[in-house]
């Protein structure tokens, strides 16, 4: 049964969607089924993967409301062993949607539920907010990466997100974990992110992962050309710590 980590964190362009992609492309490069969720109306991890949103007929917003079953809405990526199931801009309407739904919180769950076998990892890029879509990806995941920008506004609000999946481990999904918490958008030569980093890692000790993202041109570059870093330029630095990442994480689910 394939293992299905949300990527959240309600602070937006802390790296979310850019670690989702790339962390997906390292883990298909090293022979696992990887299925992209797409849960946040943007669509960025949708595009960014080579899919035009504007043709699609069903996307994540048509599954969670019960139109399609989830297996229609899942489409193949120009990449080997990547599948995503995509995002529209309609998601937003889910919000109000499911407020009268019979368990709607666990909506997402019994959509991914399925499609376990079909995959090695479920990963689901999540919208910056701590909205009804996002407690779906908590209750159906098993446990949660959190990207953390390298920015002292970027670790205000973490306490807000640990309370969140506190509330929704005791309530909606006992079995959730903390995957580990990965820094993104780091550049060595600068002291405050140093500093950030022995903070977080004095803070949460083995929960942070060893590999760091480092702030990296080619990333950027990458989203542009709808590719992962590892199909745009194998070589760069982006594409080495997201590798590395994948690596870590793998071996942490031995």
């Amino acid at each position: 049964m394939g293992k299905i980590i949300a990527l959240a964190n309600q602070k937006g362009g802390v790296g979310k969607t850019t670690t989702t992609i790339n962390l997906a492309a390292s883990l298909a490069a090293l022979e696992k089924n990887v299925l992209v969720v797409d849960a946040d109306p943007q669509a960025n991890a949708s595009s960014g993967l080579g899919i035009d949103i504007r043709t699609l007929k069903y996307t994540i917003y048509e599954g969670l409301i019960g139109k399609c079953k989830p297996a229609d809405a899942v489409m193949k990526t120009p990449f080997e062993n990547i599948d995503i199931l995509p995002s529209h801009i309609n998601l937003v309407g889910a919000e109000l949607e499911m407020v009268q739904m019979e368990n709607r919180e666990r909506r997402l769950r019994d959509l991914l539920n399925p499609l376990r076998a079909t995959y090695d990892y479920i990963l689901i890029d999540c919208s910056p907010s701590l909205g009804i879509i996002t407690v779906n990806a908590l209750t159906a995941s098993d446990s949660v990466i959190i990207p953390v920008q390298c920015e002292y506004f970027a670790l205000e609000g973490l306490s807000k997100l640990l309370n969140t999946i506190k509330i929704i481990k005791s309530k909606l999904n006992t079995s959730l974990e903390i995957e580990g918490f990965v820094l993104t958008m780091y550049d060595s030569r600068l002291r405050l992110h140093n500093q950030i980093y022995e903070e977080v890692k004095s803070h949460f000790k083995e929960l942070v992962f060893n590999t760091v993202i480092q702030r990296n041109i080619t990333l950027s570059e990458s989203q542009s050309h709808a590719k992962p870093a590892l199909m745009y330029d194998a070589g760069s630095r982006g594409a080495i710590n997201h590798m590395q990442l994948a690596q870590e994480l793998i071996e942490k689910n031995v």
